[in-house]
This record gives structure tokens, C-alpha cells and sequence, in this order.
């Protein structure tokens, strides 16, 4: 709303990117949290099944984005590639409103985000650079280096890492700090998010009325594809 009126309201760029800094960070320790004493083997079979899927949706998403969307090559690996690593933005929320519902959240839940993330960024860098003839420039270590050192992959990875070797007794001194500023820097992270949508709308761009259909549905189609 604020954007819609033309608040001079923002968030500063720096704030913004600490923000989605310690929320990613959050996100990763939260959940290594709960993975310690919980990691063992039978979680193998559905964590090689979640990183399939981040393999699976880029793939079908970028022909659609070239050929029904008509978007460019750059626009259409990124959009495989969002939508294939899933935001960290709406994995947080819907944590949030688990939680707040008092659901039972399996601990290997936050190694899905990363195992959605990883082999999507990879996929639509490949497909870009592939496609666009820059493969035979940069080669496949160029692609795993991007990949890897991401800001996403290494945050959400350090954060699992890091809650997963100290658990909840050795890392209370700072959990208490992280989770209980989860909440707030959602919110925060979000009124940023409001913001850039706001801006996107003004005015509404109709003519890319196929992208804004295609965001509307393909969440949808999402889970259909999951058992």
C-alpha cells in the first residue's frame, strides 16, 4: 500500500541485502538445529527425490519461458532457475505460519530448500551458457564455482552446518538472538518485498500479461507433480 500511494518510503540497499543476509543465515541454523541427533541414512532416498526436482523444474519451466512467454534467453534461465530454487522469502512465511498453527515440522526440512536451490542454479546457468553459446568459453568448474559460492547456497549451507554441529545446548548464546529476530526480519524483509512488487505495478505492465498468468498458475501445477 505504501508503494501504491508513493510513500517515499525504502528500505536502504544495505539494509536490505543485511536483511536477506540474516535471514538465509536464520533459515540454514534453524534447521540444523533441529537436523542434530535427526540426520541418518533413510533420509538419502527422499533427499536425492527433492534434488531431482530441482533438476526437473528449470528444465520445464525455460521452455516455456522461451516459447509460450517469448521471453529472452537471460529472462528465461532466471526464471527457471526461481522458480526451481524455491525463495527463501516463502519457505520462510510458510515456517512462520506453520508454526504459528503449532505443526509438526520434519527437521530435514530446511535441507530441501538447499537441495532445491543447488541443482537449479546449476541447471539455468548450464541452459544459459549453453544455449547462448558462452559454454565453450566456461567450462563446467566455472558453472559448480557460481553455483557453490552463491550467496544463498553458501548462507543457507553455513547456517545448516553450523546449527548442525553445535545443537541446541553449545549454540543457545546466539540462537536465542537469530530465532527470536526471525519474526521481525521476515517482516522487515517483506515490507522490501511490497515495496519492489509495488513498484513492478505502476503501472501494471499488461503487456507481459503472460508472465503475471504464468505466476499466478504455475504454483499451483507445483504439487500435483509431488506424491
Amino acid at each position: 500500500m505504501a508503494g501504491l500511494a508513493r510513500s517515499d518510503l525504502k528500505v536502504p540497499k544495505a539494509a536490505y541485502d543485511t536483511l536477506s543476509i540474516l535471514l538465509m543465515l536464520t533459515i540454514g541454523f534453524k534447521g540444523g538445529l533441529a537436523l542434530h541427533g535427526n540426520l541418518h541414512w533413510g533420509l538419502v532416498p527422499e533427499l536425492l527425490a527433492v534434488a531431482a526436482l530441482g533438476v526437473l523444474i528449470p528444465l520445464l519451466c525455460y521452455p516455456v519461458a522461451r516459447r509460450l512467454l517469448r521471453l529472452d534467453q537471460a529472462n528465461s534461465a532466471s526464471l527457471a532457475a526461481h522458480y526451481g530454487s524455491v525463495s527463501a522469502g516463502t519457505f520462510a512465511v510458510a515456517l512462520a505460519y506453520a508454526q504459528s498453527l503449532s505443526l509438526d515440522i520434519a527437521p530435514e526440512t530446511t535441507l530441501y530448500l538447499v537441495l532445491l536451490e543447488l541443482p537449479a542454479i546449476i541447471v539455468a546457468i548450464s541452459l544459459y551458457k549453453r544455449l547462448s553459446g558462452q559454454g565453450v568459453q566456461a567450462g563446467h568448474g566455472s558453472v559448480w564455482h557460481e553455483a557453490l559460492t552463491s550467496r544463498g547456497v553458501v548462507l543457507l549451507t553455513g547456517g545448516v552446518l553450523i546449527g548442525y554441529f553445535y545443537g541446541p545446548q553449545q549454540a543457545a548464546p546466539v540462537s536465542d538472538l537469530f530465532i527470536g529476530a526471525f519474526k521481525g526480519l521476515l517482516a522487515l524483509f517483506l515490507l522490501e518485498m511490497g515495496l519492489c512488487a509495488a513498484k513492478a505495478l505502476c503501472p501494471v505492465p499488461w503487456r507481459r500479461w503472460p508472465v503475471m498468468l504464468f505466476a499466478l498458475l504455475a504454483p499451483w501445477c507445483w504439487p500435483g507433480w509431488v506424491p
